[in-house]
């Protein structure tokens, strides 16, 4: 008796990974900034001459993690239609005036924007001028910070909050999530209309904004590079790439990323989306206490290590409020 094949399922966002320039002030500003650890340093697969960097909570779960890929003297890339324009965090209610003052004092550029679907939230531009977006939505969580990061727990991050996707025609993109995906729409404020999936709330947020007039987005240092969407193992993921394939998509093999399996494709206005398996997560090949604290190299590119650590540029990884250490 042939079994059922398993009804795919999206579990909110996985990651965002964007595009940095000098990675120095990118740990500056995701580590001692925003309080996220460095839960896994190794390279960018495609370019092993480059850095790729894991942030997010102390074990680098789904739901949590922002990745670069940090090219040194990159040219500065242009937010617009095709791209995601904007990552948000999710934060405890409360806690937007601390972040606003922290801002200040470590000489990041913070403003207050109009409440968004009844929540305030606050913008920052990371140094390569990529906006991140701090959403007050949440009640504080249980945190452990191994890094120590001097946050107190009131005002810590709690995860990704949502996405945004920046679309010139939002009929094609809308009917990939809510016919394929399996998000709903939830609500609609101006040119924005909010999707969520699952249970909804943070990390299952995306919203697409629709500006038919805007410029065309080009990559470039500050913007992204691609969302990825959870999926819980490889079954599900087996399955999402027949459903899309079935639907006219073009889907990339499965590629082995060590910390997780993905896909690949994109969206009909230009944005690359990634489905990303929960497993086997960061902890495969170092301790909790050690995460992001070596040099992580897929097997491929081991015999080239000593290589690839001459190439790459020496940078000080911050570990609490006043240490940091240099690699």
């Amino acid at each position: 008796m042939n079994e059922r094949p398993v009804t795919p399922r999206i579990d909110g966002i996985h990651h965002v990974t964007a595009v940095a320039g000098n990675p120095q002030p990118n740990l500056d500003f995701y580590v001692s900034f925003l309080g996220l650890r460095l839960v896994k340093r190794t390279v960018n697969f495609d370019d092993p001459g480059s850095y790729h960097f894991y942030y997010g909570n102390e074990t680098g779960q789904p739901g949590t993690i922002m990745t670069f890929f940090p090219w040194p003297g990159a040219r500065s890339g242009r937010h617009g239609t095709g791209q995601v324009t904007a990552t948000a965090f999710a934060v405890p209610v409360g806690s937007l005036g601390y972040w606003k003052e922290r801002a200040t004092r470590m000489s990041f550029v913070a403003t207050e924007q109009p409440a968004r679907f009844g929540q305030e939230l606050l913008r920052v531009d990371d140094g390569d001028g990529l906006v991140v977006e701090l959403i007050a939505s949440t009640s504080p969580g249980k945190t452990e910070r191994p890094d120590g990061v001097d946050i107190p727990a009131e005002s810590e991050i709690q995860g990704i909050h949502s996405a945004t996707l920046n679309e010139q025609i939002d009929t094609k993109t809308v009917e990939l999530l809510t016919k394929t995906m399996g998000f709903r729409e939830t609500g609609r404020e101006g040119d924005r209309i909010r999707f969520e999936v699952g249970e909804g709330g943070p990390t299952r947020i995306v919203d697409v904004l629709v500006t038919p007039a805007g410029p065309r987005g080009l990559g470039g240092a500050g913007t992204v590079h691609h969302i990825a969407f959870r999926t819980p193992d490889d079954m599900h993921q087996q399955r999402w790439q027949e459903v899309l394939m079935a639907g006219g998509h073009q889907v990339s093999p499965v590629m082995d990323r060590n910390y997780f399996h993905s896909i690949y494709y994109r969206e009909p206005g230009g944005i690359l989306f990634e489905i990303a398996t929960d497993p086997p997560g960061f902890l495969i090949d170092e301790s909790l206490e050690t995460l992001g604290m070596h040099l992580k190299l897929p097997a491929q590119y081991e015999a080239m290590r000593s290589q690839i650590e001459a190439a790459l540029p020496v940078i000080t990884v911050p570990v609490s409020a006043g240490a940091a250490e240099s690699y």
